[in-house]
C-alpha cells in the first residue's frame, strides 16, 4: 500500500526544471552546434576548386617575391613610420596647447582635433595630393609622394595622438608636478623632465594601436597616383591582380599586412595587461 502511494506521488510530482547552470550548458552546446552547422554548410556550398584557382595560385604567388617585400612592404613601413613620427611630434604640441592656460591655444587645439577627427582620412589625402597643388601652383611638398603621405597620415594621426597624450598627462598625479616645482623646476622643465616621460609610459599601448591603424591607412596611397617604385602593399596587389586576372596577389598582400598587424596587436594587448597590473 505504501509503495503504491509513493509511486503515485512521484507520478503526480511535476518534472524538475533544469538549473541555471544546466541551462547555460544547453545554450552553450546549442551555439557550438549552430557554429559547426554554419561551417559545414559553407564548406559544402563553396566551390573550393574555383577558390583555389582564384586565390591560391602557387606559381603566381612565387613570382611576387622578392618585390612585394623589397618594394611594397618596405614602402608601406616607410609611409607608416614617417606619418607616425610627424603625428607624434604634432600631436604632442597640440596636446600641450589643449592643456594650456592660454585660451586661444586651447581653442586652436580643439578646432584642430575636431576638424581632423571629423573628416575621412581619404579626404585629407585627396586634399594634400590634389587640392594643395591646385590651390598653390608651382608649390611642391618636400619629399614627393613620401612627403605627401607623411603629411596626410601625420595630420590625421596627430588629432588622435593629441587626445591620447592629453589623457596620459592628466593621468599623472598632480603631486608629481608640485613636487618638481618645489625642487625649483620651472613649469616647462617639470613637464619635459617629469610629467611627459611618465605620460608616455602610460600611453604606450594606445600609441602602438595608433601605429597599427596608420599601417592600414597607408593603403590610401592608392589614390595619389604613385609610380611603380612607390607602390605600397594594396596598390601592388591590385596592380598585379589586374595584370594576371587573378586574385592571388591581393591575398598575398593581405597576408603581408597580417604579418605586421597581428604581432603588433599582440604587443598592444600585452602592454595593456601589464599596465592594468601596474594599476
Amino acid at each position: 500500500m505504501t509503495e503504491r502511494t509513493d509511486g503515485a506521488a512521484r507520478a503526480a510530482r511535476p518534472p524538475r526544471r533544469p538549473t541555471r547552470r544546466q541551462r547555460r550548458r544547453i545554450l552553450r552546446g546549442a551555439q557550438y552546434v549552430l557554429f559547426a552547422g554554419v561551417l559545414l554548410t559553407v564548406g559544402a556550398l563553396a566551390d573550393w576548386e574555383r577558390l583555389a584557382e582564384q586565390f591560391a595560385q602557387g606559381d603566381l604567388a612565387g613570382e611576387l617575391f622578392p618585390e612585394i617585400l623589397t618594394v611594397a612592404l618596405r614602402n608601406t613601413v616607410l609611409y607608416t613610420l614617417s606619418g607616425f613620427a610627424l603625428g607624434l611630434v604634432l600631436g604632442l604640441v597640440v596636446a600641450l596647447m589643449r592643456l594650456s592656460s592660454v585660451a586661444p591655444y586651447r581653442w586652436a587645439a580643439t578646432v584642430y582635433i575636431e576638424f581632423f577627427r571629423g573628416l575621412p582620412a581619404l579626404l585629407i589625402f585627396i586634399f594634400v595630393g590634389v587640392a594643395v597643388p591646385l590651390a598653390f601652383p608651382g608649390t611642391e611638398i618636400p619629399g614627393g609622394t613620401y612627403g605627401k603621405v607623411a603629411l596626410g597620415l601625420g595630420l590625421v594621426a596627430a588629432a588622435y595622438i593629441a587626445e591620447t597624450i592629453r589623457a596620459g598627462i592628466q593621468a599623472v598625479p598632480r603631486g608629481q608636478l608640485e613636487a618638481a616645482r618645489s625642487l625649483g623646476f620651472s613649469h616647462a622643465r617639470a613637464m619635459v623632465s617629469v610629467i611627459i616621460p611618465q605620460a608616455f609610459r602610460i600611453v604606450v599601448p594606445p600609441l602602438t594601436n595608433e601605429l597599427v591603424l596608420l599601417f592600414k591607412d597607408s593603403s590610401l596611397v592608392l589614390f595619389l597616383g604613385v609610380t611603380l617604385e612607390e607602390r605600397e602593399l594594396t596598390k601592388f596587389g591590385r596592380d598585379l591582380a589586374s595584370q594576371s586576372a587573378n586574385s592571388t596577389p591581393i591575398l598575398v598582400a593581405g597576408v603581408c599586412y597580417l604579418l605586421v598587424t597581428v604581432p603588433l596587436g599582440l604587443v598592444v594587448r600585452r602592454l595593456e595587461r601589464r599596465a592594468a597590473r601596474a594599476r
